[in-house]
């Protein structure tokens, strides 16, 4: 069987960064190269960055990625590498697509190209475009009706993009009709809980619908809401695993595959779902035998936590360093929210670079401006105290508040206080707020709802006492000292904004809250199924109003990492007027 050395370069990209995204891509190539590969692939879009929304219907962006990709493959070959093939994801349009309506303006296209010897010698679209979640594609592309299959060293390669592999149909069956001895897909798919086990359940059973080794090559990185957890897989076409790439993580993985023979006379024309073989011939001959490297291998795989714990941190220092700033702001109050965004701060940017500051008010407990103070000295990020009671009496004579004005004065002063500061001294502030006080709007809009991120945006309050927990007792491994004051997990939550206050008061237990939030925001149950589910007809009832009242805050809260499959804002879209309720119809 014919040799083929295959190198997956799963890299990061930003959105909009043509010029440097190519330079990644001729610096890895580079590496590929120096590695002795065959055939070298890159993903989704890569060289626009993904997802580009609503630049995709530019044609000015359209152009510059087009003409960016030609500039590349000449660059490539420049650079002594014009000998071997490059898969590389772009922004196209289709050039047959007449204008129509419901289709996106100028018919662009998610396309991939193969570049070699210079030139741009194969290009197609993606097939399967998603329309869920956080997917926009029918918005954005016209779909793709070829199976490009490029021949390399006597191996017929069959290309894919992303969704070609998540939906049934299509270029899977359509690699087997063809032939192909590999099957290679490029992905930009974003990190979600439990995903991992999802993916190579999936790689392997498209290897063994299309017959043939499959390559899943997965993007690494973050843009804004979404994070990229890399997993490059390689399956063998009886679904064993071949090599598997680590997680959140740069990297090339090169693995060496004994491949079927190109077939003499090859399939043309039409296939499965009506897709049409495009193939294009690069090198016809097998190599000569060479010794192959060890295996690929299988990357240790994290547990739940550090997976999650991981994909916060990634998509923070992501934001942070994309977006041009340097240091953060957070206010620390002694609780656990603030707690372990400062801990992700400060394994995503460094400590040096993360700012803290305690704003006590008259209702500030001793031990939480302790525990403010412990966690700056455990991390050693910068820390200031800053009263407010001198403002807050200030509007109070000046307002007479009470009740729950006065409560949310102290927050709102807090947040104008970190806005001054972050104007200042050129820091952005942090959202400490988490998915179970966003669902129910227990937060103070122009509060502790101000910040240009949210980095637990999406995470359960049971999942943040857990996350802080791993946080501790991985460092307690490696033999660090443990970020987060124990007494800030061990505490009852509280938002000390008048005497004795706990969450509790306003909200039930966080451990049915959060099981019963999980079965409305995430899986859209209705308020019978979740009362059938066991819950409290009344509790249900007065957690889904809370949630339904709420939109309007949770519209205005800063982006935030997602690691749910169904995060607040584009994956959960409901409007804000909105008279219908689970708890009064019928």
């Amino acid at each position: 069987m014919p040799q083929l050395r295959l190198a997956l370069n799963q890299i990061d990209s930003t959105v909009g960064d043509l010029a440097g995204n190519a330079e990644s891509v001729v610096h890895w190539t580079r590496h590929a190269a120096e590695r002795g590969a065959h055939l070298v692939a890159f993903p989704e879009m890569v060289l626009t960055g993904y997802p580009v929304e609503d630049l995709a219907l530019r044609s000015s962006f359209v152009d510059a990625s087009r003409s960016a990709l030609r500039a590349l493959a000449v660059r490539l070959a420049d650079e002594g590498f014009g000998g071997l093939p490059v898969v590389v994801g772009y922004l196209d349009r289709s050039e047959e697509a007449q204008p129509r309506f419901g289709q996106p303006a100028g018919a662009p296209r998610n396309a991939a190209a193969v570049l070699y010897g210079g030139e741009v010698r194969l290009t197609f679209a993606k097939h399967h475009l998603p329309n869920y979640g956080v997917f926009d594609e029918f918005r954005y592309f016209v779909p793709g009706d070829t199976l490009p299959v490029v021949r390399v060293h006597g191996v017929d390669v069959a290309l894919a993009i992303c969704e070609d592999l998540w939906q049934d149909g299509g270029r899977v069956p359509a690699a087997r009709s063809a032939g192909a001895g590999l099957l290679l897909s490029v992905n930009a798919s974003p990190y979600e809980r439990e995903k991992d086990d999802t993916r190579l359940e999936l790689v392997r059973k498209r290897a063994q619908e299309a017959g043939c080794t499959t390559a899943y090559l997965a993007m690494t990185g973050g843009q804004d809401e979404l994070v990229f957890d890399g997993d490059s897989i390689v399956v063998g076409p009886d679904g064993e695993v071949v090599a598997r790439a680590p997680q959140f993580a740069e990297g090339c993985v090169v693995v060496d595959l004994d491949l079927p023979a190109a077939a003499d006379d090859p399939v043309t024309g039409v296939v499965d779902d009506g897709l049409r073989v495009e193939r294009v011939v690069l090198s016809e001959q097998p190599l000569a035998p060479y010794e192959a490297e060890p295996p690929g291998g299988y990357a240790e795989r994290m547990d739940d936590d550090e997976e999650v714990y991981t994909a916060l941190v990634v998509g923070l220092r992501a934001y942070v360093a994309k977006n041009g700033f340097r240091s953060v702001l957070i206010g620390l109050s002694g609780g656990i929210d603030s707690a372990l965004v400062a801990a992700i701060a400060c394994d995503a940017v460094g400590a040096e670079n993360v700012y803290g500051v305690s704003m006590p008010s008259k209702y500030s407990s001793e031990h939480s401006k302790g525990d403010a103070a412990e966690l700056a000295r455990r991390t050693g990020l910068h820390f200031r105290t800053v009263p407010i009671e001198p403002m807050f009496d200030a509007y109070m004579g000046a307002l007479g508040l009470s009740g729950l004005a006065e409560e949310n004065l102290q927050s709102r002063l807090r947040g104008t206080l970190l806005m001054a500061l972050s104007n200042q001294e050129g820091h952005i502030v942090l959202a400490p707020g988490n998915k179970s006080e966003l669902a129910v709007g227990y937060s103070t809009l122009y509060g502790d709802s101000v910040g240009a991120y949210g980095p637990i945006k999406d995470v359960y309050k049971t999942t943040v006492f857990r996350l802080a927990r791993w946080r501790n007792r991985s460092a307690g491994e490696r033999g660090q000292t443990p970020p987060i004051p124990e007494a800030s997990i061990t505490k009852p939550p509280s938002a000390e904004l008048r005497p004795g206050q706990v969450d509790t008061d306003s909200l039930p237990d966080y451990e049915v809250l959060d099981r019963i939030l999980e079965l409305y925001v995430d899986r859209d149950q209705g308020k019978d199924a979740i009362v059938a589910a066991g819950f409290d007809e009344e509790l249900v009832a007065r957690t889904l109003r809370m949630v339904d009242t709420a939109e309007y805050k949770r519209r205005q809260y800063p982006p935030g990492t997602k690691i749910s499959a169904k995060g607040f804002g584009k994956d959960r879209r409901l409007p804000i007027t909105n008279r219908w309720r689970e708890t009064t119809r019928g």
